[in-house]
C-alpha cells in the first residue's frame, strides 16, 4: 500500500510539472506556480477543515511551514535556472540531489535499513532520473548547476521536513506548507517582468493552474502517508520518479521525440520495496 502511495504522488507530480510546463508557455513560470500554489492552498485548508486534527501543535505546524519553504526555494530555483536555458544542467541535478539527501537522511539519522531489494530499486533510481531528465543542448555552466543543486536541496527539505511531523495534526501542517510556499513564490512572481498586473491569468488558463495546485496538494499529501507506512529512503524515491511522466505525457500527447538517453532512464526498473 505505501509503494502505491508513493507511486500515485509521483504521478500527480508528474501531471503538476506537465500542466505548468504547458501553461509557462503562455504566461510566466512564476505567475503559474503562484497561482498554483494559491490554488492548492485553498484545496487543503477545505481538506483540513473536514480531516480529523485531535492535537495540532507549533510544532508540527513549524515542521509543515519549513517543508512550504523548501517548496519555495526549489521552484524558484529551478524556475531561474531553466529560464537562464540551462535546462539540461538544473533539471537533472535538481531531481537526484532531491532524491540523495533524503535518502541519506533516512539511512544516516533515521536508521532506516531497506532490504537489499531496496537497495537496488535506489541505486538504480537515481542514474535513471538522470536520464529522463538530461534532455542535452544546453551549455553547462556553473550558475545552470548550483542553480540545480539549490533546487534539488529545497525539494530535499520539502520531502525531509514532513517526516517528524505527528499524524495527530491532520492535514494542517500541510496548510502551514502550502502557505509558506506562497510566501517564497510571492516575491518572485511580482518581480517578474510577466507579472500577474501584466500578464493575468483568465478562463481556462487559470482553471488549469489551480487544477495543477490541487495535484500538487494531492501529491504532498499521498507523500506524507506513504511516509507514515514505509522507509522515508523508499518513499522518496519512489515519488521522485515523477519526471518520467510529464516524458511520457510528451511523447503520447505533444508528439515530442525524446533521446534515446531519456528512453533509457525510463525503462530503468526503479521499483524498491521496503
Amino acid at each position: 500500500m505505501a509503494n502505491a502511495l508513493a507511486l500515485a504522488s509521483a504521478v500527480c507530480f508528474g501531471a503538476t510539472d506537465f500542466i505548468a510546463a504547458l501553461l509557462s508557455r503562455r504566461v510566466h513560470s512564476a505567475v503559474v506556480a503562484l497561482v498554483a500554489q494559491l490554488g492548492g492552498t485553498v484545496l487543503i485548508l477545505v481538506a483540513a477543515l473536514v480531516v480529523p486534527a485531535p492535537s495540532v501543535t507549533a510544532g508540527a505546524l513549524g515542521w509543515g511551514a519549513l517543508s512550504g519553504i523548501g517548496t519555495g526555494i526549489g521552484v524558484a530555483f529551478l524556475f531561474r535556472g531553466m529560464g537562464n536555458g540551462q535546462l539540461s544542467v538544473v533539471v537533472p541535478l535538481s531531481d537526484v540531489a532531491g532524491v540523495v539527501l533524503p535518502v541519506l537522511f533516512g539511512v544516516l539519522l533515521l536508521g532506516e535499513r531497506p532490504s537489499v531489494l531496496g537497495w537496488l530499486g535506489i541505486a538504480v533510481a537515481a542514474p535513471a532520473l538522470w536520464l529522463v531528465t538530461h534532455v542535452g543542448g544546453a551549455t553547462r555552466t556553473a550558475v545552470g548547476s548550483r542553480d540545480g543543486l539549490v533546487s534539488g536541496i529545497g525539494f530535499a527539505l520539502q520531502f525531509i521536513a514532513l517526516v517528524p511531523v505527528d499524524p495527530a495534526a491532520g492535514l494542517w501542517p500541510l496548510v502551514a506548507s502550502r502557505v509558506a510556499s506562497v510566501a517564497v513564490i510571492l516575491p518572485m512572481a511580482v518581480t517578474a517582468r510577466a507579472s500577474l498586473r501584466t500578464a493575468p491569468m483568465r478562463g481556462p488558463a487559470a482553471l488549469a493552474a489551480v487544477g495543477a495546485g490541487a495535484l500538487g496538494t494531492l501529491a504532498i499529501v499521498l507523500y506524507t502517508l506513504a511516509t507514515r507506512e514505509q522507509l522515508v529512503a523508499v518513499a522518496v524515491v519512489l515519488t521522485a520518479l515523477y519526471p518520467v511522466i510529464p516524458v511520457l505525457l510528451g511523447l503520447t500527447v505533444l508528439r515530442e521525440r525524446v533521446t534515446t538517453t531519456q528512453t533509457a532512464g525510463s525503462a530503468s526498473p526503479a521499483r524498491p520495496s521496503g
